[in-house]
């Protein structure tokens, strides 16, 4: 079981959901290479991109995200995405962890429309995941 229990971890969440912050990311990395307990180490305003550019090759790392889109002019949407990184050098038993440990991460950081799977930092592209947010949406008029 990965440790959740640092209330810097809600604190960062609710902060990340706030209308009224500009917070629009957290990440969540391990205190240690051998410890499973995880902590906030970032929050930003400069969205997907920001994030992304922080996540290492070494390391699994759990990231939350507000992505703003719109669907036509009068339009503005807000979704929340959960990221797990496993980056490409991150070792064996850390690796082997990562799915009991999201389970417990998603306990925490409880509501996001879809839940991103990297490995590379293209993964982390917007556009393609502003589709899959429109996917999980409802009702798209726009063919997506």
């Amino acid at each position: 079981m990965a440790d959740v229990s640092d209330p810097a971890i809600n604190d960062a969440y609710l902060d990340v959901r706030s209308d009224k912050s500009d917070t629009n990311w957290l990440l969540l990395d391990y205190e240690t290479d051998r410890s499973d307990k995880l902590k906030v180490t970032q929050t930003g305003t400069g969205g997907l991109s920001e994030l992304a550019e922080l996540l290492d090759d070494s390391k699994a790392s759990f990231g939350y995200v507000r992505v703003t889109y719109s669907n036509d002019k009068e339009s503005v949407r807000e979704k929340f995405a959960l990221v797990v990184w496993i980056g490409s050098s991150c070792k064996v038993m850390r690796r082997a962890k990562i799915s009991v440990h999201t389970a417990d991460v998603k306990n925490v950081l409880r509501v996001y429309s879809i839940e991103v799977a990297a490995k590379e930092k293209d993964d982390l592209k917007e556009d393609p995941i502003v589709v899959k947010l429109r996917k999980a949406g409802g009702a798209s008029y726009d063919g997506v």
